[in-house]
Order: C-alpha cells, then sequence, then structure tokens
C-alpha cells in the first residue's frame, strides 16, 4: 500500500459504513460521505425495509472488523418459517434440520448505528452527513457533494471512490453517463410493491406470535410476512399486485376496502393490528427490483459495492448479507493485489458478478416459492423430508436454502446451481410416487443423491455441447 491512500466512500449505510470501517483498519485514509442526516442524532425516514434477516453471510463480513459479538445483542434467532393459513392452522417449517443454523431479525437502523459508531472511534475516518453526491469525475477520483443545509458544492479528490450508495447509487449514474466505455445498466420491477405494517408488543412488553420465527402468511398471488423486534413488536410487511388482480394496492383505496381484505385473507393477523387503517394510510408503499450493471470499476479509481452494484429484491433475506459478502472478497483481492487498484478490481468483479446475478435470480424465485408453493402439500411433504435428511445425516445432505443461507463457504453460483437440480429431484420422485413406506430415510437420501447427480450430469452434458 502507498503511504495513507485516501478512499472516499459514498454512502454510509450497512455497506458504507463497514466499507469504510475495513479500509481504515486496513491504514487507508478514510472519508465516509452520506447524503441523509445522521441517524443517530435525527429520525431519518429512508422509506427502506425496518428489519432484515441476517446470517452466516453476513456475518462473515462483521467477523472480518472484529464485530462478531457486538451484533449478537442485537439479534433475534428465527428458528424457521411459521406458515399461517387462511383457517388460522399453523405449520412451521424449521430453515435446517441442524439446530445451530437459523437466522436472526436484526433492525437496520440498531446495526447501522452500531457501524457508524464503530466507524466514530476509528483514527483515520471522517464523516460527513447531509452531503449528496452530484457526481463523480471516473478519471481522476474527484466527487462533488452539495450540502442539504447550505446547498454549497464541495469537491474532494480521493486515490479510490468507492460507492455504497444504493440503488440510487450516484456514482453508478456517473459511469452510465460516462460515454468513455461500455457500461450496461438494467432494472427490472416485480408487479409486486411493499408496505410495512405492525403488531405493537404484548401488554406485558412480550411478543404476541413466536417470537423464533419469520412469520409468513402465503396467499398465491400476494403474501405478508412478520419478523419479531428486541421491544417486543413485529415488523410486518405487505407484498401485494401495485394495479393487477381483484386486489391490489390501487383497489384497497378505502378503509372498508382494507379490512374486507384482511378479514379474507389474514384473520388471525388482523386481530393483532390496532393501527393497521392508520400505518396503511401513511406508511409508503415501495416498489421492489433487481439492479443489474456491469462493469462495476473504471480506471483503477471507482468501485460500486452493494445495493449500488447489484440491487435484489428481499425475498432470500441476502440483500444485506451479499453486500457484507462483497466486503469480505474485496478485502481478499486487496491482500492478493495489494497496491494496484485495476487488478483488486478486476479479479473482485470477475469473482463476484457471477455469484451477485445467481442470488439476485434466486431471490425472485423465492418470492414465487414463499408466496404460493410454501402452502402447496407437495412443497411441504418435500421440506419435512429435507429437514428429515439434515437431522440425520447432517454432513451429507444441505437443501438449497441451507446452501445458500448457511454455507458460507459456497459461493452462491454454485449453490444456485446445486440447489436448483436437488430441489428438482426431489419434487419429481415426490410426484412420481417413487418414495416407498418401505424404504429407510437413508435409502430415500441415496435415491435424491442418484437423481441429483444424473441431472446435473445431464446439465453438463448441455453445457458442453453448447460450448463446442
Amino acid at each position: 500500500m502507498k503511504n495513507q491512500e485516501h478512499i472516499l466512500v459514498i454512502g454510509a449505510g450497512l455497506c458504507g459504513s463497514l466499507l469504510a470501517l475495513r479500509m481504515a483498519q486496513r491504514g487507508y485514509k478514510v472519508t465516509l460521505m452520506e447524503k441523509r442526516p445522521d441517524l443517530r442524532e435525527e429520525i431519518v425516514d429512508s422509506g427502506r425495509s425496518i428489519n432484515l434477516a441476517f446470517s452466516d453471510r453476513g456475518m462473515k463480513g462483521l467477523r472480518l472488523a472484529g464485530l462478531e459479538d457486538k451484533v449478537l445483542p442485537l439479534c433475534i434467532p428465527m428458528k424457521g418459517r411459521m406458515i399461517h393459513s387462511t383457517d388460522g392452522q399453523l405449520f412451521m417449517s424449521p430453515y435446517s434440520g441442524r439446530s445451530h443454523e437459523y437466522i436472526n431479525s436484526i433492525s437496520r437502523e440498531d446495526l447501522n448505528i452500531m457501524l457508524l459508531d464503530e466507524c466514530d472511534n476509528m483514527p483515520g475516518i471522517t464523516m460527513h452527513f447531509n452531503q449528496k453526491c452530484t457526481g463523480v469525475d471516473l478519471e481522476t477520483g474527484k466527487a462533488s457533494f452539495e450540502d442539504y443545509k447550505t446547498h454549497i458544492t464541495t469537491q474532494y479528490t480521493a486515490d479510490v471512490v468507492m460507492g455504497a450508495d444504493g440503488v440510487g447509487s450516484a456514482l453508478r449514474k456517473s459511469m452510465l453517463d460516462h460515454r468513455k466505455f461500455l457500461f450496461s445498466y438494467g432494472q427490472d420491477f416485480l408487479t409486486h410493491g411493499y408496505k410495512e405494517l405492525s403488531f405493537p408488543p404484548a401488554a406485558d412488553g412480550g411478543f404476541l406470535v413466536e417470537k423464533n420465527a419469520l412469520h409468513i402468511w402465503p396467499r398465491g398471488k400476494d403474501m405478508m410476512i412478520a419478523l419479531p423486534n428486541l421491544d417486543g413488536s413485529f415488523t410486518v410487511t405487505l407484498f401485494l399486485s401495485w394495479e393487477e388482480g381483484k386486489d391490489s394496492f390501487e383497489s384497497l383505496n378505502t378503509d372498508a376496502a382494507i379490512k374486507d381484505y384482511f378479514k379474507r385473507e389474514f384473520p388471525d393477523a388482523l386481530a393483532l393490528m390496532p393501527n393497521l387503517l392508520e400505518e396503511f394510510a401513511q406508511n409508503p408503499t415501495s416498489p421492489l427490483g433487481t439492479i443489474k450493471c456491469s462493469p462495476w470499476h473504471a480506471y483503477g479509481k471507482v468501485l460500486l459495492l452493494g445495493d449500488a452494484a447489484h440491487g435484489i429484491v428481499p425475498f432470500y433475506g441476502q440483500g444485506m448479507n451479499s453486500a457484507f459478502e462483497d466486503i469480505h472478497v474485496l478485502d481478499k483481492y486487496l491482500d492478493l493485489h495489494q497496491g494496484d487498484w485495476k487488478a483488486v478490481f478486476k479479479a473482485y468483479q470477475e469473482e463476484r458478478k457471477e455469484d451477485t446475478d445467481a442470488i439476485a435470480d434466486l431471490a425472485v424465485d423465492n418470492f414465487h416459492e414463499m408466496k404460493a408453493h410454501t402452502a402447496r402439500p407437495i412443497f411441504q411433504e418435500k421440506r419435512k423430508l429435507e429437514i428429515a435428511f439434515e437431522t440425520e445425516f447432517p454432513k451429507e445432505y444441505f437443501s438449497k436454502y441451507s446452501l445458500v443461507t448457511f454455507r458460507e463457504d459456497l459461493r452462491y453460483s454454485e449453490a444456485m446451481r446445486r440447489g436448483r437440480v436437488q430441489d428438482k429431484a426431489i419434487l419429481n420422485l415426490i410426484h412420481d410416487g417413487k418414495f416407498t413406506a418401505s424404504m429407510t430415510l437413508h435409502e430415500k437420501l441415496d435415491l435424491v443423491k442418484q437423481e441429483t447427480r444424473k441431472m446435473l450430469h445431464d446439465d453438463e452434458v448441455v453445457e458442453g455441447l453448447e460450448e463446442e
């Protein structure tokens, strides 16, 4: 590393604040810029999800920065999905048959505050809030920022500019506007949007429904989920079509229509939502989209990370986790190519792009699975079988969900490839009646492995033919 190189990080959200901290730990001088106010001093209405699912890949990034012990008190373990049917029946679908594997509900704000406090305590980091990035000169590393309060524009020059400024990234816009290299950019929105609602805590401060679960109300075309908070409340998110079908955000335009919809679809949840009508009116309806772009870097001067490079829908709970894993992967290449930013950025993107494309596609798949398939008998049978495999043979079998969520040693792209084929194999075997009552659990597992190997081999043959 050259003597005290200066890194400018745009965005002090979850990814940007962890990135700034890690770069400072590596000895760089860091300037961290954020367009919003300091959320430790003012209430910041970001319109984004209030709490998040935090799991192993995200922990890998925090562990790198030495924060594993500090984040755990902010977490509520969620052992599985609690599925609520329309008639009030409950079905608990564990995330894994291995008892030590679970995901965590964590407050976005609590985690961000913890990371900002760590940045404050780190020599070498300077933070500025209320600073909107108005553009970046990609070739020189010069960035302009307008102060929201004074409207004065200031320019900062750095050795490297890293954009962790989310789906509306100013750095990505500068790359898109730049005409000296080919920049590909696409965004793909779902026909559904989402709205945050809530369950309050119980009168005694406890939880009105099971604390250690992610609650889901799958209804085919739409769904609702609820994640626990430390104060006993739940953050509830309704995923609903913008305008298509009988029920949509457009059609739920009166108190009577809202009440009728919740009575029909979520009667058990409605009983726990005293503030439904107020929250429905006041809270924004937000879009759900996937962002893919390439390249993520230019001139050895600028780099995109997290949502700025690869925005995904939230249905695998991997948005924050993949952003934190970005930092872990970048850190590896900083060791391998220290001092050569072009080599670092190129190697980082070569590994990471394939994986973030994979988790983006998996997240859309999981949207359809959660809203429709989780309630179907064949999927519940598949899930029960997978949990039995993981419980009895924990080293031999990992479901697609486990491969993606708990196997931090496995790349997303490989988890997707193996997981999709395995899913198809089990569903085919169930559908074709190949599992008989006389078979032992291990015989069933052997059959799944055999079918999976055959299908993976067929895929490899097809890929080989395509390459010829």
